[in-house]
């Protein structure tokens, strides 16, 4: 396993969050199932976990909860492993204090989000990177315009990057174009590939990290290929690529947490149910699923 230079560097898997019936149809947290996944992910190779991310579903969590899901990964988190949680919440001071809660925990970075309560303008946008980067945690961006309405454009994160706010960015675009426009724009600024079926791409462009969804269920063979890939040795990542695509694709679908969690119990790690307002896949959509997850598995690519 190749060692990050920095800690959101290298493949940081966004966790998926364990539910388990409960009394009167309820979900409740796996608090330690989920520890045990943070420390098979680095037993695995990854190099790091981002809970508290829209697969962690984070949305439907009460505060104790998502507070509790960072100080579990951070208790699990064997030295040199990344935590690096996301703190997006409706109102900047709220993420703000997601932020400080992140630094009390031992953290070493934290993920944010653009404003996502409403369509904000860019001073909208400024400030609220400025408010988070007083809790001193270094911030790695998300750009996720599809779901927040905000699209944090190469100038945008020039910015943002140029008044010390942002060291990075979680690009979930899908536009592979815009690493070399930020590249120009902010050099020095990590561009980090957030979305699993532009891995390839993303890493052939110079992308130093990959938050990352799939590896909740296919770690060693994920990070396999990311290694490969961001070496440039396509003889080994580009069939790897080929060959997981149909389940990569699924990160940049709707039911992408539903998919994942399928694909989790698949090869045998607990996926389990997600919270509504999510509802199971389609009988149609678990076929598909589980036929692509058990092909990769006889090819052995688990």
């Amino acid at each position: 396993m190749t060692t990050p230079t920095r800690p959101w560097h290298g493949v940081l898997v966004a966790t998926a969050l364990p539910l388990r019936p409960a009394g009167s149809g309820a979900l409740d947290p796996d608090f330690d199932g989920f520890a045990e996944h943070v420390a098979w992910l680095a037993a695995q190779g990854c190099h790091g976990v981002t809970p508290n991310g829209s697969l962690g579903e984070y949305q439907t969590l009460t505060a104790d909860e998502r507070a509790r899901v960072v100080t579990t990964a951070v208790a699990a988190a064997p030295a040199g492993f990344t935590v690096m949680p996301g703190v997006a919440a409706y109102g900047s001071m709220e993420a703000r204090g997601w932020a400080e809660q992140a630094a009390e925990a031992g953290c070493a970075a934290v993920m944010l989000l653009p404003p996502n309560a409403y369509r904000g303008d860019e001073r909208a946008v400024v400030e609220h990177y400025r408010e988070v980067a007083r809790a001193g945690l270094p911030i790695v961006a998300y750009n996720n315009p599809i779901d927040t309405k905000i699209d944090l454009v190469p100038e945008l994160l020039a910015q943002l990057y140029q008044e010390g706010l942002i060291v990075g960015v979680k690009e979930f675009s899908g536009d592979v174009r815009r690493s070399f426009r930020i590249a120009e724009l902010a050099p020095g600024l990590d561009v980090l590939c957030g979305a699993d079926d532009v891995a390839l791409e993303l890493a052939i462009a110079g992308s130093p990290g990959w938050v990352a969804g799939y590896p909740n269920a296919l770690p060693r063979s994920t990070v396999r290929f990311w290694e490969a890939a961001v070496a440039k040795d396509l003889d080994v990542a580009l069939p790897l690529y080929r060959s997981l695509h149909p389940l990569l694709r699924w990160d940049s679908r709707t039911e992408f947490v539903q998919a994942i969690k399928l694909s989790m119990d698949v090869v045998g790690r607990y996926g389990g149910p997600c919270r509504p307002p999510r509802v199971p896949l389609t009988a149609e959509q678990e076929q598909t699923v589980r036929h692509a997850t058990e092909k990769v598995v006889a090819e052995g690519l688990s």
